[in-house]
């Protein structure tokens, strides 16, 4: 899985700069604060770079949330697995 993952990044790689080579117009492009002529082929590398980063810090953080989560689960059932062994060890007690 993890080499479709690797293959999937490198063809959005590839493409990404096959576009950058036909798009070497300059175009002006609007920002918040000011504005800026820039190559077609940099903008689209720059949204390129920062969508990846985004996605990465994303499922990075998602991905760490599920393994905390996991952990918590784990130590909740060794706990409870400990209680039930010595339950079951124990003589019962008569009333």
């Amino acid at each position: 899985m993890k080499i479709l993952g690797i293959l999937f990044l490198v063809l959005c790689f590839l493409i990404t700069l096959a576009l950058g080579a036909q798009n070497q117009d300059v175009v002006n492009f609007n920002y918040l604060i000011a504005q800026g002529e820039f190559r077609l082929s940099v903008i689209l590398g720059i949204v390129f770079v920062m969508g990846f980063g985004i996605g990465w810090l994303i499922c990075g953080a998602l991905y760490l949330k599920a393994r905390v989560t996991a952990r918590r689960l784990r130590k909740q059932v060794d706990k409870q697995r400990k209680e039930l062994d010595k339950l079951r060890t124990d003589p019962l007690k008569e009333q």
